[in-house]
């Protein structure tokens, strides 16, 4: 039986595994169409981050590769260095992107190579049980923090416009996909313009967060009072 959606988007036949109401579905739905639209499957490679990201590992008819927590980024890059043709795409969390592999992906970045990451923001370990993550919001409880978080978290694009003038780095959110999917192929034409590129995104997660339809929208109506949305294009000291 033909497959009746595009290429990379192979929902006809299985349903994506993560939990209802997750944003994830919706960013690889988005970039599945990217790809499809700009004809460069058959020289995209994505990387996998451990966690909720490696559940996408069988959903596009993409090449692909599963990497320890935190190394996709170092690992995509060197997977450009070997195939300098190719469209390489780093997808992790907030954990594997600002925590255990924040070193790897300031640097990189810092470098200006041409590859790029897209990091999913749900302010929380997704998967391991809705710990606090780099990302938790000033006062959210979560598994680890019942009594509220502290004040700290972290802005990762503007981090790396910090590392970066030229690269690409943007926040977009699942609550506005057809902006998601304009920055989704923005991202990959600055790879194509042989510059760094990284957009956040912002995601819900009900099952970890206690929320229902009306809550995960609103909780992500507030996260956008801490993580701006859209371009950073220039970062005030």
């Amino acid at each position: 039986m033909n497959n009746p959606f595009p290429q990379c988007w192979r929902c006809s036949n299985k349903p994506h595994k993560f939990d209802p109401g997750c944003g994830h579905g919706i960013t690889l739905k988005l970039l599945g169409e990217v790809i499809d639209e700009l004809g460069i499957a058959n020289k995209t490679v994505l990387g996998w981050d451990i966690g909720c990201s490696l559940l996408a590992w069988d959903l596009f008819d993409v090449d692909a590769v599963q990497t320890h927590h935190g190394r996709t980024v170092p690992v995509m890059s060197g997977f450009k260095k070997s195939k300098p043709d190719s469209i390489a795409i780093a997808y992790t969390g907030d954990g594997g992107g600002y925590a255990i592999g924040l070193h790897h992906l300031i640097n990189i970045a810092q470098r200006d190579e041409n590859i790029s990451v897209i990091l999913i923001n749900n302010a929380n370990y997704g998967m391991t049980g809705g710990q606090e993550a780099p990302t938790t919001l000033p006062g959210q409880k979560t598994s680890t923090t019942p009594n509220g978080a502290d004040e700290l978290y972290m802005r990762g694009p503007e981090l790396v416009r910090v590392a970066n003038k030229n690269a690409f780095s943007a926040r977009a959110t699942v609550r506005q996909p057809l902006v998601l999917k304009k920055m989704l192929r923005e991202l990959i034409e600055s790879q194509n313009n042989g510059h760094f590129g990284f957009l956040e995104v912002l995601s819900g997660c009900p099952i970890n967060w206690k929320t229902n339809a009306k809550g995960t929208v609103a909780f992500l109506k507030e996260m956008e009072e801490y993580y701006p949305l859209g371009k950073v294009l220039s970062i005030k000291y």
